[in-house]
């Protein structure tokens, strides 16, 4: 992935920015994204199925109870800076959440979002894989 960020960059320049700089809602809101690819990547890759079906399983993975249960999973594990950035955005105060999604949920998967917008960030896509991979095997959402 870093090499894919470097190419939106070059298409896209921009002033370098210092990211430890950034609140922790606008991390969250790039890390959505990229958790987003990671599963939508590991759900297609898995085989050519129905929209329907493929968009079933990425919404399972994506949503704020699985994101949290991921969150949970890696605290123990996670470096003293990973541990800082996820507190940050445990602790940000998102303007909305899903009325359907707890509220302590909705915290906890925007703390994974911020570390995952972090991690994407600094190039650190090694890392950020591996947390998430061993996230979702320790809460049980990996077959």
């Amino acid at each position: 992935m870093a090499e894919f960020r470097e190419e939106i960059l070059r298409y896209f320049p921009q002033e370098k920015a210092d990211i430890r700089s950034y609140s922790p809602l606008p991390l969250a809101f790039l890390g959505d994204a990229v958790y987003s690819l990671i599963i939508r990547t590991a759900v297609v890759s898995r085989g050519n199925r129905q929209a329907a079906k493929l968009h079933n399983e990425t919404k399972r993975l994506v949503s704020a109870k699985a994101q949290a249960m991921v969150g949970d999973a890696i605290q123990e594990i996670l470096e003293p800076e990973e541990a800082r950035i996820y507190k940050r955005g445990l602790n940000s105060n998102p303007y909305h959440h899903a009325k359907n999604q707890l509220l302590s949920d909705y915290l906890k998967a925007t703390a994974l979002e911020t570390l995952c917008g972090y991690l994407y960030l600094q190039d650190q896509n090694e890392r950020l894989l591996g947390l998430i991979r061993e996230g979702m095997e320790r809460a049980g959402l990996v077959d």
